[in-house]
Protein backbone atom coordinates (compact mmCIF):
# COMPACT_ATOMS: atom_id res chain seq x y z
CA UNK A 1 0.00 0.00 0.00
CA UNK A 2 2.88 2.33 0.83
CA UNK A 3 4.53 1.69 -2.52
CA UNK A 4 1.22 2.32 -4.21
CA UNK A 5 0.84 5.64 -2.42
CA UNK A 6 4.42 6.59 -3.22
CA UNK A 7 3.94 5.71 -6.88
CA UNK A 8 0.71 7.69 -6.99
CA UNK A 9 2.37 10.66 -5.34
CA UNK A 10 5.29 10.48 -7.77
CA UNK A 11 2.91 10.30 -10.75
CA UNK A 12 0.96 13.30 -9.44
CA UNK A 13 4.19 15.26 -9.00
CA UNK A 14 5.32 14.40 -12.52
CA UNK A 15 1.97 15.47 -13.96
CA UNK A 16 2.10 18.73 -12.06
CA UNK A 17 5.63 19.36 -13.28
CA UNK A 18 4.52 18.75 -16.85
CA UNK A 19 1.66 21.17 -16.43
CA UNK A 20 4.00 23.74 -14.94
CA UNK A 21 6.39 23.35 -17.84
CA UNK A 22 3.69 24.12 -20.40
CA UNK A 23 2.20 27.01 -18.42
CA UNK A 24 2.96 30.61 -19.25
CA UNK A 25 5.39 32.56 -17.10
CA UNK A 26 2.53 34.57 -15.67
CA UNK A 27 0.66 31.48 -14.41
CA UNK A 28 3.76 29.72 -13.12
CA UNK A 29 3.58 30.65 -9.44
CA UNK A 30 -0.16 30.09 -9.22
CA UNK A 31 0.05 26.59 -10.66
CA UNK A 32 3.06 25.72 -8.52
CA UNK A 33 1.10 26.56 -5.40
CA UNK A 34 -1.89 24.56 -6.59
CA UNK A 35 0.29 21.52 -7.17
CA UNK A 36 1.50 21.72 -3.60
CA UNK A 37 5.21 22.11 -4.07
CA UNK A 38 7.69 24.88 -4.71
CA UNK A 39 9.69 24.31 -7.89
CA UNK A 40 12.57 26.75 -8.16
CA UNK A 41 13.88 28.05 -11.46
CA UNK A 42 17.06 26.00 -11.06
CA UNK A 43 15.08 22.80 -10.61
CA UNK A 44 12.88 23.67 -13.55
CA UNK A 45 15.96 24.16 -15.69
CA UNK A 46 17.42 20.90 -14.46
CA UNK A 47 14.18 19.04 -15.22
CA UNK A 48 14.18 20.09 -18.89
CA UNK A 49 17.79 20.89 -19.81
CA UNK A 50 17.44 20.37 -23.56
CA UNK A 51 14.27 22.42 -23.82
CA UNK A 52 15.44 25.25 -21.58
CA UNK A 53 19.00 25.55 -22.89
CA UNK A 54 19.75 28.84 -24.63
CA UNK A 55 16.06 29.82 -24.86
CA UNK A 56 16.35 33.01 -22.82
CA UNK A 57 18.70 35.49 -24.50
CA UNK A 58 19.98 38.53 -22.62
CA UNK A 59 17.70 41.57 -22.80
CA UNK A 60 18.24 44.03 -25.65
CA UNK A 61 17.60 47.75 -25.17
CA UNK A 62 15.54 49.53 -27.85
CA UNK A 63 18.50 51.41 -29.34
CA UNK A 64 20.46 48.20 -29.83
CA UNK A 65 17.40 46.42 -31.23
CA UNK A 66 16.98 49.22 -33.79
CA UNK A 67 20.67 49.12 -34.67
CA UNK A 68 20.43 45.40 -35.36
CA UNK A 69 17.33 45.85 -37.52
CA UNK A 70 18.95 48.56 -39.63
CA UNK A 71 22.13 46.52 -39.97
CA UNK A 72 20.03 43.64 -41.27
CA UNK A 73 18.23 45.93 -43.70
CA UNK A 74 21.59 47.17 -44.97
CA UNK A 75 22.68 43.58 -45.66
CA UNK A 76 19.43 42.96 -47.50
CA UNK A 77 19.63 46.17 -49.55
CA UNK A 78 23.18 45.50 -50.76
CA UNK A 79 22.34 41.92 -51.66
CA UNK A 80 24.31 40.22 -48.90
CA UNK A 81 21.68 38.81 -46.53
CA UNK A 82 22.73 36.04 -44.22
CA UNK A 83 19.20 34.69 -43.73
CA UNK A 84 19.86 33.72 -40.11
CA UNK A 85 18.05 31.05 -38.08
CA UNK A 86 15.38 29.92 -40.52
CA UNK A 87 15.88 26.16 -40.58
CA UNK A 88 13.85 23.39 -38.90
CA UNK A 89 16.26 23.22 -35.94
CA UNK A 90 15.75 26.92 -35.19
CA UNK A 91 11.99 26.52 -35.26
CA UNK A 92 12.21 23.48 -32.96
CA UNK A 93 14.41 25.38 -30.51
CA UNK A 94 11.68 28.00 -30.08
CA UNK A 95 8.79 25.57 -29.72
CA UNK A 96 8.55 26.29 -25.98
CA UNK A 97 8.84 30.07 -26.04
CA UNK A 98 9.57 33.21 -28.02
CA UNK A 99 11.77 36.19 -27.23
CA UNK A 100 11.47 38.75 -30.07
CA UNK A 101 13.48 41.95 -29.86
CA UNK A 102 11.07 44.25 -31.71
CA UNK A 103 7.49 44.68 -32.87
CA UNK A 104 7.13 45.62 -36.54
CA UNK A 105 3.78 47.14 -37.53
CA UNK A 106 3.86 47.02 -41.31
CA UNK A 107 1.61 47.07 -44.34
CA UNK A 108 0.08 43.79 -45.51
CA UNK A 109 1.43 44.49 -49.01
CA UNK A 110 2.86 41.28 -50.50
CA UNK A 111 6.11 43.11 -51.34
CA UNK A 112 6.74 44.07 -47.72
CA UNK A 113 8.04 41.13 -45.70
CA UNK A 114 9.71 42.40 -42.49
CA UNK A 115 11.55 39.15 -41.76
CA UNK A 116 13.21 39.35 -45.18
CA UNK A 117 13.87 43.07 -45.51
CA UNK A 118 15.40 43.21 -42.01
CA UNK A 119 17.28 39.94 -42.63
CA UNK A 120 16.25 38.38 -39.34
CA UNK A 121 15.50 34.83 -38.27
CA UNK A 122 12.62 33.01 -36.69
CA UNK A 123 11.71 34.45 -33.30
CA UNK A 124 13.56 37.74 -33.80
CA UNK A 125 10.60 40.04 -34.51
CA UNK A 126 6.91 40.13 -33.66
CA UNK A 127 5.05 41.25 -36.79
CA UNK A 128 1.63 42.91 -36.97
CA UNK A 129 0.45 43.60 -40.54
CA UNK A 130 -2.53 45.59 -41.79
CA UNK A 131 -3.24 47.29 -45.09
CA UNK A 132 -1.75 50.78 -44.87
CA UNK A 133 -0.01 49.89 -41.57
CA UNK A 134 -3.05 51.46 -39.90
CA UNK A 135 -3.09 51.82 -36.11
CA UNK A 136 -5.43 54.69 -35.25
CA UNK A 137 -8.96 53.30 -35.39
CA UNK A 138 -7.77 49.78 -36.23
CA UNK A 139 -9.37 48.34 -33.09
CA UNK A 140 -8.39 46.02 -30.27
CA UNK A 141 -6.84 43.31 -32.43
CA UNK A 142 -4.01 45.49 -33.71
CA UNK A 143 -3.40 47.49 -30.54
CA UNK A 144 -3.90 44.45 -28.34
CA UNK A 145 -1.35 42.46 -30.33
CA UNK A 146 1.23 45.20 -29.85
CA UNK A 147 0.47 45.47 -26.14
CA UNK A 148 0.75 41.69 -25.79
CA UNK A 149 4.27 41.78 -27.22
CA UNK A 150 5.27 44.49 -24.74
CA UNK A 151 3.66 42.99 -21.64
CA UNK A 152 4.09 39.26 -22.20
CA UNK A 153 7.19 39.12 -24.40
CA UNK A 154 9.11 42.08 -22.93
CA UNK A 155 9.66 43.76 -26.29
CA UNK A 156 11.19 47.23 -25.93
CA UNK A 157 11.09 48.51 -29.52
CA UNK A 158 8.07 49.15 -31.76
CA UNK A 159 8.61 50.13 -35.40
CA UNK A 160 5.74 51.48 -37.49
CA UNK A 161 6.79 50.76 -41.07
CA UNK A 162 5.24 52.37 -44.12
CA UNK A 163 6.41 51.78 -47.68
CA UNK A 164 6.69 53.57 -51.00
CA UNK A 165 3.79 53.32 -53.42
CA UNK A 166 1.36 52.15 -50.73
CA UNK A 167 -1.92 51.23 -52.41
CA UNK A 168 -4.02 51.93 -49.33
CA UNK A 169 -2.62 55.46 -49.09
CA UNK A 170 -3.14 55.97 -52.82
CA UNK A 171 -6.77 54.95 -52.41
CA UNK A 172 -7.24 57.37 -49.52
CA UNK A 173 -5.85 60.25 -51.59
CA UNK A 174 -7.93 59.37 -54.65
CA UNK A 175 -11.22 58.85 -52.90
CA UNK A 176 -10.98 61.87 -50.65
CA UNK A 177 -10.41 63.96 -53.77
CA UNK A 178 -13.19 62.22 -55.73
CA UNK A 179 -15.52 62.28 -52.71
CA UNK A 180 -16.71 58.76 -53.48
CA UNK A 181 -16.54 55.48 -51.57
CA UNK A 182 -15.17 51.97 -51.96
CA UNK A 183 -17.17 48.76 -51.51
CA UNK A 184 -17.51 46.89 -48.25
CA UNK A 185 -15.03 47.24 -45.42
CA UNK A 186 -12.40 48.61 -47.80
CA UNK A 187 -14.04 52.01 -47.52
CA UNK A 188 -13.83 51.98 -43.73
CA UNK A 189 -10.18 50.96 -43.83
CA UNK A 190 -9.30 53.75 -46.27
CA UNK A 191 -11.20 56.23 -44.11
CA UNK A 192 -8.68 55.58 -41.35
CA UNK A 193 -5.89 56.94 -43.56
CA UNK A 194 -7.75 60.05 -44.72
CA UNK A 195 -6.66 62.20 -41.73
CA UNK A 196 -3.06 61.84 -42.93
CA UNK A 197 -4.17 63.00 -46.38
CA UNK A 198 -5.83 66.07 -44.90
CA UNK A 199 -2.82 66.87 -42.72
CA UNK A 200 -0.45 66.93 -45.71
CA UNK A 201 -2.61 69.08 -48.00
CA UNK A 202 -0.56 71.94 -49.41
CA UNK A 203 2.80 70.55 -48.28
CA UNK A 204 5.66 70.86 -50.78
CA UNK A 205 6.78 67.67 -52.45
CA UNK A 206 5.03 64.55 -53.69
CA UNK A 207 1.54 64.16 -52.14
CA UNK A 208 1.79 60.36 -51.98
CA UNK A 209 5.19 60.36 -50.30
CA UNK A 210 4.08 63.04 -47.88
CA UNK A 211 0.97 61.11 -46.91
CA UNK A 212 2.83 57.81 -46.51
CA UNK A 213 5.22 59.49 -44.11
CA UNK A 214 2.45 61.29 -42.26
CA UNK A 215 0.46 58.08 -41.92
CA UNK A 216 3.48 56.50 -40.23
CA UNK A 217 3.84 59.49 -37.90
CA UNK A 218 0.15 59.26 -37.00
CA UNK A 219 0.67 55.63 -36.02
CA UNK A 220 3.79 56.39 -33.99
CA UNK A 221 2.05 59.19 -32.12
CA UNK A 222 -0.95 56.99 -31.38
CA UNK A 223 1.18 54.24 -29.89
CA UNK A 224 3.34 56.63 -27.89
CA UNK A 225 0.22 57.94 -26.18
CA UNK A 226 -1.69 54.66 -25.92
CA UNK A 227 -2.92 54.11 -22.38
CA UNK A 228 -2.68 52.28 -20.09
CA UNK A 229 0.23 50.11 -21.21
CA UNK A 230 2.43 51.84 -23.76
CA UNK A 231 2.33 55.53 -22.80
CA UNK A 232 3.80 55.10 -19.28
CA UNK A 233 6.58 52.87 -20.60
CA UNK A 234 7.41 55.36 -23.35
CA UNK A 235 7.55 58.15 -20.79
CA UNK A 236 9.86 56.13 -18.54
CA UNK A 237 12.11 55.17 -21.43
CA UNK A 238 11.38 51.46 -21.07
CA UNK A 239 10.15 51.18 -24.64
CA UNK A 240 10.68 53.19 -27.80
CA UNK A 241 8.23 53.73 -30.68
CA UNK A 242 9.76 54.83 -33.99
CA UNK A 243 8.68 55.11 -37.61
CA UNK A 244 10.28 54.30 -40.93
CA UNK A 245 9.50 53.99 -44.62
CA UNK A 246 10.62 51.08 -46.79
CA UNK A 247 11.54 51.89 -50.39
CA UNK A 248 10.37 49.10 -52.69
CA UNK A 249 12.85 50.02 -55.43
CA UNK A 250 16.00 50.16 -53.30
CA UNK A 251 15.13 47.80 -50.44
CA UNK A 252 16.20 50.44 -47.93
CA UNK A 253 14.38 51.43 -44.76
CA UNK A 254 14.70 55.12 -43.89
CA UNK A 255 13.84 56.10 -40.36
CA UNK A 256 11.66 59.16 -39.82
CA UNK A 257 13.31 61.75 -37.61
CA UNK A 258 11.32 62.75 -34.57
CA UNK A 259 9.63 66.10 -34.98
CA UNK A 260 10.92 68.84 -32.69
Amino acid sequence: MRNRNENGSQLLTERCAANLWEASRRKFLLLATACGFGLTNSRLNAAKPQQRAATVPPPVNPDEALRQLLAGNHRFAIGKPIGPRRGPKEFQALAHGQYPEAVIVSCADSRVAPEILFDVGVGDIFVVRTAGNVIEGAGVVVKGSIEYAVVELSVSLIVVLGHSGCGAVKAAIKHIDDKDSLPGAINGMVDLIKPAVTQTKGMPGDPLENTIRQNVEVGVGRLQGLEPILAPRVKDGKIKVVGGVYDLSTGTVTMIAKKK
